[in-house]
């Protein structure tokens, strides 16, 4: 072989096929006005439905409260009846009537006594 074929062969060995580069071009991608607008918009029914949300959860709890209380006080009082009830039923029986009646100093008449139904 001579010279020139020598350095042909190696100039093709030297030099591969090069693609031709593409050059990747990023574009910035701008917000627009009426993107703005939206994202805005958006923004504020969040943060209305959130108002809303938090403070409808806020008088339910001040209801719920309420209604606690109440049931603390409704209990309180059947608690109070039963005692009295206990005192009427106390008070109702026959030997502590007739035992006040005879301090007053009223007698028993067999034909005059009638039966009080309990409360």
């Amino acid at each position: 072989m001579s010279n020139l074929a020598k350095k042909y062969h190696i100039q093709e060995v030297v030099q591969p096929e090069q693609k031709p580069k593409k050059r990747i071009v990023k574009k910035k991608r701008r917000i627009t006005k009426g993107e703005k607008y939206i994202y805005i918009l958006f923004g504020i029914v969040c943060f209305c439905l959130s108002y809303f949300i938090i403070s409808n959860q806020t008088s339910i709890y001040k209801v719920n409260r309420e209604i606690q209380v109440m049931d603390a006080k409704i209990v309180e009082q059947s608690k109070e009846m039963e005692e009295l009830q206990g005192q009427v039923d106390e008070l109702l029986e026959y030997g502590r009537v007739l035992k006040v009646a005879k301090e007053q100093g009223l007698e028993l008449q067999k034909n005059n006594v009638k039966a009080v139904p309990k409360p």
